[in-house]
């Protein structure tokens, strides 16, 4: 592992975990770069978990019970969530993240195997891949740079994120493409606004937890990437 990762991981909050601390400038900082190291380490078990989840034929085990995939996701999504902010101020806290990514690296591999049988399907992840990328950039500037303060837009999009779960749920079983696509497109545009919000709150010192901090902006880019993709599925996907 990269040494100054090692470093980072040593000296994340020296003056101790907890939302809501006044912090200095300096371990503002440190939080923030630990956290976008641990975000960059988070995408290497997503990546093996999607890749197993392909190999193992996850999507045909799961297509017959929708339903129960759905269960199994909430439970291990939330248990291992739960898990992490337990464990938050430790090593086994770093663990139990990235055990989460690679657990929601299988869940992920349905839609890319989907994505997968179109002709161009590698092309679209990869802009997919390239889209999320901008809007974290674009996000995260605007977070850095901006003299506004977002902290009150995390109630409405709390909200947001809840009528989108519950609109997710329902449509397991009515299974309507207008309102998938619905969903999509106002989760890219609600977790693009929790990526604004997440950043801004560790660069204002509201988050001095980089597990936590990692946690929060991992769901976040996991949202828009695979909203954006099964978009790009639904519109740009070809059998040529």
């Amino acid at each position: 592992m990269n040494s100054n990762f090692d470093k980072n991981l040593q000296s994340a909050n020296p003056y101790g975990f907890g939302a809501g601390a006044t912090t200095s400038l300096t371990t503002r900082n440190t939080v923030l770069r630990n956290t976008y190291w641990l975000l960059a380490l988070s995408m290497i078990p997503t990546v093996l978990g999607a890749w197993a989840g392909i190999a193992f034929n996850f999507a045909g085990v799961t297509a017959a019970r929708p339903g129960m995939t759905m269960i199994v996701f909430l439970v291990g999504a939330f248990g291992l969530m739960f898990a992490i902010e337990r464990f938050k101020n430790s090593g086994v806290g770093v663990a139990l993240l990235l055990a989460f990514t690679f657990f929601m690296g299988v869940m992920l591999s349905r839609l890319l195997a989907f994505v997968l049988g179109f002709s161009n399907g590698v092309s679209l992840i990869t802009l997919a891949f390239g889209g999320t990328a901008i809007i974290f950039g674009a996000m995260a500037t605007i977070a850095t740079v901006s003299k506004r303060d977002f902290s009150g837009m995390g109630r409405w999009l709390m909200v947001g994120a809840i009528i989108i779960l519950v609109a997710a749920l329902a449509n397991v079983f009515l299974q309507l493409p207008a309102l998938m696509l619905t969903i999509s497109v106002l989760a890219i545009a609600i977790f693009s606004g929790f990526m604004l919000f997440d950043v801004q709150r560790v660069i204002n010192g509201g988050e001095t937890n980089y597990i936590s901090a990692t946690l929060a902006i991992y769901l976040d880019v996991y949202n828009v990437f695979s909203n954006l993709l099964a978009i790009l599925g639904i519109f740009g996907g070809s059998r040529d």
